[in-house]
């Protein structure tokens, strides 16, 4: 698998640190290496770079039909469209986080947040390092979905005053940032007499650059469209 590497920061250096032995990394765009994407070679494009990137990647997409792998955040409505409208030119794989762990535990908040949202309040913590620009992550806000389902339900970010919870009815969601925190995400069901929490904690950012990869060799092949790592772990859309 030749890939294609978009940013070469701290993580682009741990795809790097990553990559198999029948892998390479073919190209890197990013300052000091290639500006743009004109005369690579190369079978799938992962992308752990800025936001601001996806307006090049959209064009060089739309007229090569390049596999790409979409593992940046933090993208403004506009540029979220952008984002979507490649896959009517090629297949995408776009995630608010590629651990393996993360995808598996939304996967069961999806399942069991209908049965205990009517009767357990719900909430959210997520805690990262210091240096990470947004509040609450990505991968928050995907849980956060999870548990919505298809009901639109009210959140609170962080708590302050007098005033009590609502019972039942919101989802608490609390951002701590500090230190080298790589990433800790927990859901907590509170009900009377009884507490239920899924968690998952990262302990490095390899897990990302590995899920990345298998997403990667997995989507090499596959037809135009949009897909997640749901799709890769559990053999979604063909």
């Amino acid at each position: 698998m030749k890939i294609c590497l978009v940013g070469y920061g701290a993580m682009g250096h741990v795809v790097a640190d990553c990559i198999g032995a029948n892998d390479t990394i073919s190209a890197i765009v990013a300052p000091g290496y290639y500006e743009n994407f004109e005369g690579i070679d190369a079978d799938v494009i992962i992308d752990f770079s800025h936001h601001s990137n996806i307006v090049k990647i959209h064009d060089f997409v739309k007229k090569s039909h390049m596999p790409v792998v979409i593992a940046t955040t933090g993208y403004s409505s506009e540029e979220l469209e952008l984002l979507n409208d490649m896959k009517n030119y090629a297949p995408v794989l776009y995630s608010s986080n590629f651990s393996l762990g993360v995808i598996l535990m939304n996967r069961v908040v999806r399942e069991i947040s209908p049965i205990l949202r009517e009767s357990f309040d719900v909430e959210l913590i997520e805690k990262h390092h210091n240096k990470k620009a947004d509040a609450p992550s990505g991968t928050a806000k995907m849980l956060i979905s999870s548990i919505e389902g298809n009901d639109e339900i009210p959140c609170v970010y962080g708590r302050e005053g007098m005033s009590k919870r609502k019972p039942l009815g919101e989802i608490g969601v609390h951002s701590v940032r500090g230190g080298t925190i790589v990433g800790e995400h927990e859901v907590i069901y509170a009900g009377l007499d009884e507490v239920f929490s899924v968690k998952h904690e990262a302990f490095s950012k390899r897990i990302f650059a590995k899920g990345a990869l298998i997403g990667a060799s997995w989507l090499i092949g596959k037809e135009k469209g949009m897909y997640d790592m749901e799709d890769v772990l559990f053999g979604g859309k063909n």
